[in-house]
């Protein structure tokens, strides 16, 4: 079965390093609660809103070892008025037999607010 994992999370600045540190620390998190191992991998979308722009966040994804080859595409958000600004959003499309009610979605920082009905009680102490 394939399932997709969402995540999300901002950065404070459009700047290079905070965009690849906040991108890589979701990421891999995403990783090791899931149990995702790279070559069950489909593809991996990272979304950023327009006001970022200093960087492609995917170049992240290159840093997580052993990721080199599975295919990631970075895009742009739809610039919806008053949505959650410098927003840094993934999604995982990855087999897995788990249900879709044991996949960990994560949120970090502002990126709570998007959907507070999954932030898992752990993350946020």
């Amino acid at each position: 079965m394939i399932r997709g994992v969402r995540g999300a999370t901002t950065v404070e600045a459009n700047k290079e390093q905070e965009i690849l540190t906040n991108t890589n620390e979701l990421l891999v998190e995403m990783i090791q609660q899931n149990s995702i191992k790279a070559e069950d991998v489909a593809s991996v979308f990272i979304s950023t809103t327009e006001d970022l722009n200093d960087t492609f966040p995917a170049k992240a994804l290159r840093q997580v070892e052993g990721w080199t080859y599975v295919p990631v595409m970075c895009m742009q958000e739809i610039p919806v008025p008053n949505s959650l600004e410098r927003c840094i959003r993934v999604m995982i499309h990855f087999n897995t037999e788990q249900e879709q009610n044991e996949v960990h979605h994560l949120y970090h920082n502002r990126a709570v607010q998007l959907r507070p009905d999954l932030v898992r009680r752990d993350e946020e102490e």
